[in-house]
C-alpha cells in the first residue's frame, strides 16, 4: 500500500506536465486521473486502515494517513472534479489545467503530512499555483488580488519558518509531534503561519476581497478546498497536543462569530460567502474529533455555492431581492443554503449536530449563536424571488453537472449518519433555523448596515499579523 500511496501522491504533478506538453489532452486527462485519484480516499474510509511512511530519517519526508486525511482527501477530490466539469465547456488554455493539477496534488500532499518542513513545501506550492490561478485573467485587478495573496501567504509562512527551525532546535526532528517539547516562541510563530494560511479569524481577513475577486471556479476551489490546506494541521496538531487544543478551539468560536457578523451584513453574494467560509472554518475547528466530517461537507456546500453564484444575473443582494432568478437554479440555491443551515435531510444538518456533540460545555452557546448567524444569512438566498422563464447568466451542461454533483453528495451521504436523526436533534435544528429566518424577516431583512473594511485594505493586513502575534504569544507563555 506504501507504494500506491506514493503513486496516487505523484500522479496529479504528472499529469500537470503532461498536460502541458499535450494541450488538447488537458480536460480528458485531468478527468481521468481525478477519477483515478478519488478512489483512494474512498479506500482509505472504509478500510479504516491507519498508514505511516518515513522516507528519509529525520531530516526527510513523515507522512501519515488516516480517516482525517481522508475526509480531507475526500473534499479536494469531489470539488475539484465539479471545477472541472463547470470550466469543460469554456475555452481555456492548457495552463490553466496545468495548474489545477498541480494545486490538487500539492493539496493533497498537506493533508498527509506529517512534519513542519514537508508541509511548508506543500502549501509554498499551492501558494503559488493559486497565484497563477488567481492571475489566470490577466486584468490588473487579478494580478493585484492574485500579488496581495501571494504576499500576506508568504510572509506569514516565514514566521511559520522560524518556528519550525526552533522546533527542530528543541526536538532534532521537524515531526508534528515534536510541538508538545517546543518553546512557546514556536507554537504562537507556527500558530501565526496556519492561523492567515488558514484564513482564521482576524488572520484571515485577505480572504474575503481575494475569493470574491477570483474567477468563479477559483472561487470555489479557494473556499472549498485551499483554505482548509491551513486549516488540517491546527487540526491534527489539536488532536497530538492538550494545550493546542484549548487554543484552537477559543480562536474556531471567535472565527465563527466574526465571519458571521459580517455575512449577516454583507451586501454582495461572493463577499458573503467568503465571509461565511471563514465563519465555518470556525465550525470546522471547534471541534477537532470531527473535523474531516464538517469540512468535506463545507467544502460540497461553499464550492457549489460560489459556482451558482457566477450564474446569478447580479452580485448585489439588494437587486436580487427585486430581480427573478431562474426557478432551477434557485432550488439549487436552496438546497445547499438549506445544507450550511443545518435542515435535517442534507449532510450539513449531520455536520453540525455532530460538531455540537463534541464541544465543550463552555463553547455550546456561542456556537448555538453562530448557527443562528449561519441560518440569518442564508435567508437570503432561500426567499429569493423566482420565475421559470428566468435567464440564467451561465447555463451549459458542464455548470449543471458540477453544481448537481456536489449537491447529490450532500443528501447521499445522509445515509452515513443516521444516528444523528434523533427527535431531540431535529427540533434543535428546526429551532436553531427558524430563530434565524425570524430575525432575518423582523430585523436584518431591511436593515442597511454597512460594516468597515479598513482592516482589509492591505497596508493593515500585516499589522494585524503582529498583533494576532502578541496575542499567541499571550495564550501559550507559561
Amino acid at each position: 500500500m506504501d507504494t500506491i500511496t506514493l503513486i496516487w501522491l505523484a500522479l496529479p504533478f504528472l499529469a500537470g506536465f503532461i498536460i502541458y506538453l499535450l494541450p488538447k489532452c488537458s480536460r480528458i486527462l485531468s478527468l481521468a486521473v481525478l477519477s483515478i485519484s478519488v478512489l483512494y480516499p474512498f479506500w482509505l474510509l472504509t478500510s479504516g486502515q491507519d498508514l505511516t511512511l518515513q522516507l528519509l530519517d529525520n531530516f526527510g519526508v513523515s507522512l501519515f494517513i488516516d480517516k482525517l486525511s481522508g475526509y480531507f482527501i475526500l473534499t479536494n477530490s469531489l470539488v475539484t472534479i465539479a471545477v472541472l466539469f463547470y470550466c469543460w465547456y469554456e475555452e481555456r488554455k492548457a495552463f490553466f489545467y496545468t495548474q489545477l493539477m498541480i494545486l490538487y496534488g500539492s493539496v493533497n500532499a498537506c493533508f498527509i503530512g506529517y512534519d513542519f518542513i514537508s508541509f511548508y513545501v506543500a502549501i509554498e506550492v499551492i501558494s503559488i499555483a493559486a497565484f497563477l490561478l488567481i492571475v489566470y485573467p490577466r486584468t490588473d485587478k487579478s494580478i493585484w488580488i492574485g500579488l496581495r495573496y501571494l504576499f500576506v501567504s508568504n510572509t506569514a509562512m516565514l514566521f511559520y519558518l522560524i518556528g519550525a527551525i526552533l522546533i527542530y532546535k528543541a526536538n532534532n526532528s521537524f515531526s508534528f509531534n515534536g510541538l508538545s517539547n517546543s518553546p512557546p516562541e514556536a507554537i504562537a510563530l507556527i500558530l501565526l503561519g496556519l492561523l492567515v494560511k488558514g484564513g482564521v479569524f482576524v488572520s484571515g481577513l485577505w480572504l474575503p476581497l481575494t475569493h470574491a475577486s477570483a474567477e468563479t471556479p477559483v472561487s470555489a476551489l479557494l473556499s472549498g478546498v485551499v483554505v482548509k490546506a491551513g486549516v488540517y494541521p491546527l487540526i491534527r496538531l489539536a488532536l497530538i497536543v492538550d494545550e493546542m487544543d484549548h487554543i484552537v478551539r477559543i480562536v474556531a468560536i471567535a472565527t465563527a462569530l466574526l465571519g458571521v457578523i459580517y455575512a449577516i451584513f454583507e451586501s454582495d453574494v461572493k463577499r458573503m460567502l467568503a465571509f461565511h467560509t471563514v465563519s465555518q472554518l470556525g465550525f470546522v475547528l471547534a471541534s477537532p474529533p470531527v473535523a474531516g466530517i464538517y469540512a468535506l461537507f463545507h467544502g460540497l456546500v461553499k464550492s457549489s455555492l460560489f459556482l451558482m453564484a457566477g450564474s446569478l444575473p447580479t452580485r448585489n443582494i439588494k437587486e436580487l431581492k427585486h430581480t427573478n432568478i431562474n426557478t432551477y437554479l434557485w432550488i439549487a440555491l436552496v438546497i445547499a443554503s438549506l445544507s450550511i443551515s443545518g435542515v435535517p435531510l442534507l449532510a450539513g444538518y449531520c455536520a453540525k449536530v455532530l460538531t455540537v456533540k463534541n464541544l465543550y460545555p463552555w463553547q455550546v452557546m456561542l456556537m448555538n449563536i453562530a448557527a443562528v448567524g449561519t441560518a440569518i444569512s442564508f435567508a437570503k438566498f432561500i426567499f429569493l424571488p423566482h420565475d421559470t422563464s428566468a435567464k440564467i447568466l451561465k447555463q451549459n451542461w458542464g455548470f449543471w453537472f458540477g453544481v448537481i454533483f456536489l449537491l447529490a453528495g450532500l443528501i447521499f451521504a445522509n445515509g452515513f449518519y443516521l444516528s444523528t436523526y434523533t427527535l431531540s436533534n431535529i427540533i434543535k435544528a428546526l429551532i436553531t433555523v427558524f430563530i434565524g429566518w425570524l430575525v432575518y424577516f423582523v430585523l436584518i431583512k431591511k436593515a442597511v448596515i454597512k460594516l468597515p473594511r479598513i482592516l482589509e485594505d492591505f497596508d493593515h493586513l500585516i499589522g494585524i499579523m503582529s498583533l494576532t502575534l502578541v496575542g499567541l504569544f499571550w495564550m501559550v507563555l507559561p
